[in-house]
């Protein structure tokens, strides 16, 4: 049996955040289902992520435009390095990089990937995250929250992220944060946290943290990968050292998922920001969310049915 064979129905009762295939131990699945993440080390090889690397400088220097990227940068440091990854936070949206969205299409991914989704799978949302080192001007810090509050689809028992370490990531260098247990919270309200001159576009962050909870470090080697639940709580630390740390990722969904329809929710907000900034950049007149998100979803495994 391989893991292609994995049943859409929970099991029976036990689990509720994976589905019954013969990849994961009952260890494993205990251990997502109880914390809501999942570390698997040395997924991703060195010779691919070297690949990833390569390309991400050469969209750092604007040797290759992919259509549809986001590339968000820290302006304070421009006029200091010029068009370089010294100055890029981030690369999202990369699903028409060729080379990028490899990593949505690892076989050794997606197989953990169906653990969760079942077997249609959507590569839905992509980042590669440079954080750079901080500086006085500007904190990469991501505030505590849920990716749930950017999605507007649904169940989200059916979303999973994929998180690639590109090199070793620990407290030092501002590695992920995790709340464990918390996706089995609601959705909670975000926004933009009172951090003065700190806040970056779209780093949206829980309004009322619970301090009590506690937080674990994931401390990453290169290659590790994390598999972690659209409601947990997390975020990451700055980078107090003097160089890149670097992740790539991307949030899977089942193809079977629907959109639902968020205004008067929490994330009403979200939908009319994100909105404006597309309007924006492709000079458009009416975009919806669901455009956008028709636009950056792509089928990576089985068949496209709702998404």
């Amino acid at each position: 049996p391989t893991s292609a064979q994995v049943s859409v129905v929970p099991h029976s009762g036990r689990f509720c955040y994976t589905l019954d295939n013969n990849l994961l131990t009952t260890e494993q699945r205990q251990f997502y289902e109880d914390n809501g993440y999942l570390l698997i080390k040395k997924l991703v090889s060195d010779e691919d992520i070297e690949r990833f690397r390569k390309e991400f400088t050469r969209i750092c220097k604007r040797e290759v435009k992919p259509p549809g990227v986001m590339i968000m940068k820290d302006e304070s440091l421009r006029s200091q390095f010029g068009q370089s990854e010294k100055v890029v936070n981030k690369v999202q949206d990369f699903q028409e990089d060729e080379e990028l969205f490899r990593y949505c299409t690892l076989p050794e991914v997606l197989k953990y990937v169906e653990c969760f989704t079942g077997p249609n799978i959507m590569a839905m949302h992509t980042m590669l995250i440079n954080k750079l080192p901080d500086s006085d001007k500007q904190t990469f810090l991501h505030p505590m929250h849920q990716d749930l509050h950017y999605f507007p689809f649904r169940p989200a028992s059916r979303i999973v992220c994929a998180w690639t370490a590109m090199e070793r990531a620990h407290q030092d260098n501002g590695c992920l944060v995790v709340q464990p247990g918390t996706h089995k919270t609601a959705l909670m309200p975000h926004g933009y946290p009172q951090w003065e001159g700190k806040t970056n576009k779209l780093f949206h962050g829980l309004l009322e943290e619970d301090e009590k909870i506690p937080k674990v470090h994931l401390v990453m080697e290169k290659g590790d990968t994390v598999f972690f639940h659209p409601l947990l709580i997390h975020g990451s630390g700055i980078n107090r050292t003097s160089g890149f740390r670097k992740s790539i990722s991307c949030h899977f969904a089942s193809s079977d998922c629907h959109y639902i329809d968020v205004k008067n929710t929490t994330q009403e907000h979200l939908e009319k920001e994100l909105e404006e900034m597309v309007r924006k950049k492709y000079n458009a007149g009416s975009v919806e969310l669901k455009d956008i998100w028709n636009f950056r979803a792509r089928l990576v495994q089985g068949e496209r049915i709702n998404l």
